[in-house]
């Protein structure tokens, strides 16, 4: 008896759940980015402010999660583990995947040291007297405290763990969650990018860096980018096979690349970001030319901008419409990935993409921006670029949902 041939469909996306600082929930999420709203503001959050006469640090807050965890569980939770909740919530109920039996369900969270603020609070206020230090202490401080709380709470039971590529994270959490599919591991894969709960020493050392923006906006690929801006985002996405699709399918994963450049530390590297590119084409059996829009990694920074801008020459994308989410949002870090991976998906969904904020006079004319307002566009095939620290290049090509995509 022949072996059975190998499932070789694209996987889908079939549940999304969002959380940013235009507020809770893909509702909120669709309109502040169509609307290109600012929501830039000084961070205000404890533990963000230095507290002398130094500038404050801008940057994104969302408002505070919905309370969905029991309360006795909620006051153990943080911030990034509240976000993760809520956002697995929405896309749990969207892709039903109550109808899956929990020991073929994954979960695979992207970020890593992602609540440093609550740990460095900790130290605050618990430094001269150790003894009293809340015994929970023991295991939140792990990243997978948010793995073990999402399980707690929804019935995964084929695996749950995290994955660490900087701000590349969410985007390589989705990476994995197709692979977990496509080899049968699990019949449905929740890939979330995870809020990355950044401190004062972080945000002073992405300052010393030269990374960081002194805002009080962000201006991807404009010839006054400063830097990027940090936002807190949070982002969950349903991966697994069409036929155990809920009623919403938002698109096709059809490639993925992911590769390392050798480097330490923040120097963007154009050669191994066209080479992520390229596998994840090669994977989708498409060209260059194929792709209709970009969401690109775009973090404001000039380095950044311009070893991007040098990717999209490489590679041909003057065609293709670009835009970039973080001029909204700001800089999500783990997050980031997932949450523009959502972006392209409810844009495709929608023929609508959202406009570049704060995009007055492009480093490169010849690209194709989407500036001042919303506009029309059906999306058949988008490349998502996302970078991180420590070398991680990671490049995912959706397609439209079969039907739509003629």
């Amino acid at each position: 008896m022949p072996s059975p041939r190998p499932d070789t469909r694209p996987l889908v996306v079939t549940g999304i759940g969002v959380a940013s600082g235009l507020g809770h929930g893909k509702d909120a999420f669709r309109a502040g980015l169509f609307e290109g709203r600012s929501v830039f503001a000084p961070l205000a959050r404890p533990g963000r402010q230095r507290g002398d006469d130094s500038p404050p640090f801008f940057g994104v807050e969302m408002p505070d999660p919905p309370s969905i965890l029991p309360p006795r569980v909620e006051r153990t939770a943080g911030l990034s583990g509240r976000a993760a909740v809520a956002v697995l919530d929405e896309a749990w109920r969207e892709a039903g995947l109550d109808r899956l039996a929990p020991e073929r369900i994954g979960l695979i969270v992207g970020g890593s040291n992602l609540m440093a603020r609550e740990q460095f609070l900790s130290l605050r206020d618990y430094a001269a007297r150790l003894d009293f230090l809340p015994p929970r202490h023991g295991h939140v401080f792990l990243d997978t405290d948010i793995c073990g709380l999402c399980a707690s709470q929804f019935p995964i039971r084929g695996f749950a763990h995290t994955i660490g590529a900087a701000s590349a994270s969410g985007a390589a959490a989705i990476v994995a969650a197709v692979e977990a599919v496509s080899s049968g591991r699990v019949d449905a894969c929740i890939a979330l990018g995870a809020l990355q709960d950044v401190s004062l020493l972080d945000l002073q050392g992405f300052r010393a860096l030269g990374a960081l923006g002194p805002g009080p906006v962000c201006r991807p690929m404009d010839a006054g980018h400063d830097g990027f801006l940090y936002g807190e985002a949070c982002a969950a996405l349903v991966v697994t096979r069409p036929e155990h699709a809920g009623g919403t399918i938002y698109g096709r994963v059809l490639g993925t690349g992911f590769c390392t450049d050798g480097s330490r530390g923040p120097e963007p590297n154009s050669d191994a970001q066209v080479r992520a590119a390229q596998d994840a084409l090669a994977a989708a059996g498409l060209v260059a030319a194929d792709i209709d829009y970009v969401n690109g990694h775009a973090t404001g920074t000039p380095s950044g901008d311009e070893a991007e801008l040098a990717t999209m020459r490489k590679l041909g994308l003057g065609h293709a419409r670009v835009n970039a989410t973080k001029s909204i949002i700001g800089h999500g870090l783990s997050a980031a990935g997932a949450v523009e991976a959502a972006a392209v998906l409810i844009q495709m969904r929608e023929g609508l993409l959202h406009p570049v904020s704060h995009l007055d006079a492009p480093l490169d004319e010849a690209f194709r921006w989407v500036q001042g307002v919303v506009q029309e566009h059906r999306i058949r095939h988008a490349l998502k670029l996302s970078f991180g620290f420590g070398g991680s290049n990671v490049a995912l090509v959706f397609g439209a949902p079969e039907g739509a995509a003629a």
